[in-house]
C-alpha cells in the first residue's frame, strides 16, 4: 500500500496524506457481516459524558471479524480485501467450501485467490491460524491468543507483528511489538504473518476536519483552563513544558507524567518476562 500525497493548493492539502486504497478489491462489504454502529457521544446510560472529547464523525458499520479462526481443517478461498472504517488494519473475506464467508485480518502478502486454513492440520504460512506449539521458532505472527479458544487479542493493529522466541514448560516466549516478552500458554493459537497496511502509520491527518470525522472532538488543555476547572489552571507560575508551581495533573488530579498506571501486584505480571522498557522483571 502506498501514501499518497497532495500538491499545496489549499493549506489543509500541504500535510494531508491518504491511504491509495490500491490493495482494496471490495468497495461494499458483505451484508450479513456487518452491524451498524451506534453512537454515544461519550456518555453512559445516565447520559453522563464519562469519555471526553467524543461526538460527531461519519456513519459506520461494524463489521463482525473471526478472531476466533475454530472453522478448523476446511480450505477457504479469499474472495476479496476490504477497507474496515474503525481498524487501522484491512480484512479479507473468506468464502470456505460449504460456503460460509467471514472476515479475518488481512495479513501481508495474502491476496485474492490465496487458500488459507485453521487448526493444528494448516501449514505455517501467512494467513493460516494454528496452534503456538505447532509453529516453527523466529516465525512472526499476529491475532494472537490469551486463552486458548477465547480469539486472538494481542497482535491487530496495522503493521503489527509478534515473534516466536521460544518454548519451555508449555508456554511459548512471545516478543511483542511493543518490545516486551511475554509468555503465552502454547495451546493459545496465532495466525501466521504480520498485520497488512503496514503504511498506516505514515498517514499525516492533516486538517482537524479529519479529527473530526473520526469522532473527535477539540480537548482543551487543563493549562489554559480557569484554576475553578482544572488543577492546572490559572495564569501565576505557568511553563510551557509543564509544572512550576503544580504537578500535572489529571483534571481529577491523578499524576500524568511519569505516573506508573498498572497494577504493581497485577496476577499476569508472572508471564512477562522482560518488560518494554527492557527491564527484566523479577521472580518471587
Amino acid at each position: 500500500m502506498a501514501v499518497k500525497t497532495f500538491r499545496p493548493l489549499t493549506p489543509s492539502l500541504r500535510y494531508k496524506t491518504v491511504s491509495s486504497f490500491a490493495d482494496i478489491t471490495k468497495s461494499r462489504p458483505e451484508k450479513r457481516l456487518v452491524t451498524t454502529r451506534r453512537r454515544t457521544g461519550g456518555r453512559n446510560s445516565y447520559g453522563r459524558i464519562t469519555a471526553r472529547a467524543i461526538g460527531g464523525g461519519h456513519k459506520q458499520k461494524i463489521r463482525n471479524v473471526d478472531f476466533r479462526r475454530n472453522k478448523h481443517g476446511v480450505e477457504a478461498s479469499v474472495i476479496a480485501i476490504e477497507y474496515d472504517p474503525i481498524r487501522s488494519a484491512r480484512l479479507a473475506l473468506l468464502e470456505y467450501k460449504d460456503g460460509e464467508k467471514r472476515y479475518i485480518l488481512a495479513p501481508v502478502g495474502v491476496t485474492v485467490g490465496a487458500k488459507l486454513m485453521s487448526g493444528p492440520q494448516a501449514s505455517a504460512e501467512p494467513g493460516n491460524h494454528l496452534p503456538l506449539k505447532l509453529i516453527p521458532m523466529g516465525i512472526v505472527v499476529h491475532n494472537v491468543e490469551l486463552i486458548p479458544g477465547k480469539g486472538g487479542q494481542m497482535v491487530r493493529s496495522a503493521g503489527s507483528g509478534a515473534t516466536l522466541m521460544a518454548r519451555d514448560e508449555g508456554y511459548a516466549q512471545l516478543k511483542l511489538p511493543s518490545g516486551e516478552i511475554r509468555k503465552v500458554h502454547e495451546d493459545c493459537s496465532a495466525t501466521i504473518g504480520q498485520v497488512g497496511n503496514a503504511e498506516h502509520e505514515n498517514v499525516v491527518l492533516g486538517k482537524a476536519g479529519r479529527n473530526r470525522y473520526l469522532g473527535r472532538r477539540p480537548l482543551t488543555r487543563g493549562m489554559v483552563r480557569n484554576p475553578v476547572d482544572h488543577p492546572n489552571g490559572g495564569g501565576n507560575g505557568k511553563s510551557k513544558g509543564g509544572g512550576g508551581r503544580q504537578h500535572l495533573v489529571t483534571p481529577w488530579g491523578v499524576p500524568t507524567k511519569g505516573h506508573k498506571t498498572r497494577p504493581r501486584y497485577k496476577d499476569s505480571n508472572k508471564y512477562i518476562v522482560v518488560r518494554r522498557d527492557g527491564r527484566v522483571m523479577k521472580r518471587k
